[in-house]
């Protein structure tokens, strides 16, 4: 007789390796956290893991994938106030992003160290596409409102949010480049001003919007992270 899966208990213990992990990745490094230490750290057994992901490649992902919806679950009810400009919404989404990621720093610098690796090229590449779907959606009501608003000039919503998603992510890679570089002391936070200030410059070209409409990453924001 084939087993029964129950749903509920299925999702708790998945969840469950998926909070050791985001502690044992934040206290000791994806590189340095073993299946055993998460077998340890919940008095599992191997197989309970196995049955729940293929690989600890796998586990990674579904680390990202949580931070990933959690991310855009924390922006997301900007997009619904009623009183919220699409301008100023368009730069809360991206406040609320590094917000998220501030409160989760060690989190987020743990992965940092595995993510520009290149035998995690795979997880990177589901991550683009994850960020695509659900973060595109947010995007797009805000550049329809933008549109309506005569604020932004842009063609279809859904085209242009996907755009902005793609430059989001390269930006993304270049801040992560950057921030090893400011790491290691190769580099001036004016280098990095410069590669936020354009950034923040296609960012309003696309939108149709004159330099100077938008601040997607304050200074203080700036100094958090890159000092």
């Amino acid at each position: 007789m084939a087993r029964t899966l129950n749903p509920a208990i299925h999702t708790v213990r998945r969840d469950a390796f998926v909070d050791a992990a985001q502690r044992l990745i934040t206290q000791k490094g994806y590189e340095q956290m073993s299946v055993q230490d998460l077998l340890d750290e919940l008095e599992a057994s191997r197989g309970a893991f196995y049955h729940y992901f293929d690989s600890k490649e796998e586990l990674l992902e579904a680390v990202v994938n949580r931070m990933v919806d959690a991310g855009v679950a924390a922006v997301a009810p900007v997009v619904d106030d009623p009183l919220l400009p699409a301008v100023r919404k368009f730069e809360a989404i991206f406040a609320g992003i590094q917000s998220f990621k501030a409160e989760r720093k060690q989190l987020v610098l743990a992965i940092l160290e595995v993510w520009i690796s290149d035998h995690n090229a795979l997880v990177r590449e589901k991550f683009r596409r994850t960020a695509v779907v659900r973060l595109a959606p947010l995007l797009s009501a805000v550049i329809e409102q933008g549109n309506r608003e005569e604020a932004f000039h842009t063609g279809p919503a859904d085209s242009t949010a996907r755009v902005l998603v793609g430059l989001m992510q390269s930006f993304g890679d270049a801040a992560t480049e950057l921030f090893v570089a400011r790491q290691a002391g190769t580099i001036g936070l004016e280098e990095v001003q410069r590669a936020v200030e354009a950034n923040t410059d296609a960012c309003e070209r696309i939108l149709g919007l004159s330099a100077g409409s938008l601040t997607l990453i304050d200074e203080p924001a700036l100094r958090f992270w890159f000092g």
